[in-house]
C-alpha cells in the first residue's frame, strides 16, 4: 500500500503512512515516506515534524515551509497538537479488569480519557529499544499518556486501547503499555511470551498500532484542524466492534 494525501495546501501536508514503511531511513533501497513526498512534490524542501515508528500506521503532518515547521514544533513543545491512536492489546486479567495500573493515579482527561500513564523511558540506540526506568536514571526522559480499554474481548484476551500521547518519545506507547501488562499484537521487540503465541495464531505480523487522529491549528491561519482515519489494521478492526 502507498502512501495517501489527506490534505495539502502551500504550507503543509497530512498524509496517511502505511505500516512497515519508513518514514525516514538511511537505506537506499528502501523508499521512505519522506523521499516519496520530496519527489511527489517535486521540490526538496519537506520538514518532518513528528514521526512514526516503521510497523506503525497513521496520519502525520509534514511542513513545506520553514515557517509552518517552527510553528508546528512550537505546537507540539506546547502539547497544542493532539495525537490519539487505537491499539489491539493482549491484556492480562489484572488489565481486563481495568487494574493494570493501579499504583497510577486515575485522571479524568478533557477529552474522556480515562487513565494516566507516567513513566521514565531511557533509549538505547546500539538496540533501538526504549526501557522502563527510575526518575534519577542518567538519560531518562518523563513519557506520559493517556488510554482507556474501549472493548474488551475477555476470552480471547485481547482489547482495544485509545490512546493520546502528552509526550512522543522513542518507543512510548509500545513500551508503557507493554509495561502495563497490555502489550500491543505483533509487537516482537516489547511483547510478552503470551502476546507473542496470540499474534502467531491470528497471524499479525506488525504492530497494531494505528495513528488514527491528528488535531492541531493551521501554522499560518490558526485555523483548528482535525483529521480522523479508520484503522486499515484487520486486526484492529475486528476487535474494535
Amino acid at each position: 500500500m502507498e502512501p495517501k494525501i489527506i490534505f495539502e495546501d502551500q504550507h503543509i501536508l497530512v498524509v496517511y503512512k502505511p505500516e512497515g514503511m519508513a518514514v525516514e531511513t538511511a537505506k537506499i533501497t528502501e523508499t521512505d515516506l519522506l523521499s516519496y513526498l520530496k519527489n511527489y512534490l517535486k521540490k526538496p524542501y519537506l520538514a518532518m515534524v513528528h514521526r512514526l515508528d516503521q510497523p506503525v500506521e497513521g496520519l502525520l503532518v509534514f511542513a513545506k515551509t520553514p515557517f509552518a515547521a517552527k510553528e508546528l514544533s512550537r505546537q507540539i513543545q506546547d502539547n497544542r497538537m493532539k495525537k490519539r491512536y487505537l491499539a489491539a492489546v493482549c491484556i492480562d486479567k489484572m488489565a481486563s479488569g481495568e487494574q493494570a495500573c493501579n499504583d497510577k493515579e486515575e485522571i479524568k482527561a478533557e477529552e474522556g480519557f480515562g487513565r494516566l500513564l507516567e513513566d521514565y523511558l531511557l533509549k538505547d540506540g546500539r538496540t533501538n529499544t526504549s526501557r522502563i526506568v527510575t526518575k534519577e536514571t542518567k538519560g531518562a526522559k518523563k513519557a506520559s499518556l493517556f488510554y482507556e480499554l474501549i472493548t474488551v474481548h475477555e476470552q480471547e484476551g485481547i482489547g482495544i486501547a485509545k490512546i493520546e500521547l502528552i509526550t512522543g518519545r522513542h518507543h512510548q506507547i509500545r513500551v508503557q503499555l507493554s509495561h502495563a501488562g497490555m502489550p500491543l499484537l505483533g509487537d516482537l521487540k516489547y511483547g510478552n511470551e503470551t502476546s507473542i503465541e496470540k499474534s502467531r495464531q491470528l497471524q499479525v505480523k506488525q504492530a497494531a498500532l494505528c495513528a488514527c487522529q491528528l488535531e492541531f491549528f493551521h501554522p499560518k491561519t490558526g485555523k483548528p484542524l482535525l483529521y480522523r482515519i479508520e484503522p486499515e489494521k484487520e486486526v484492529i478492526r475486528k476487535y474494535e466492534k
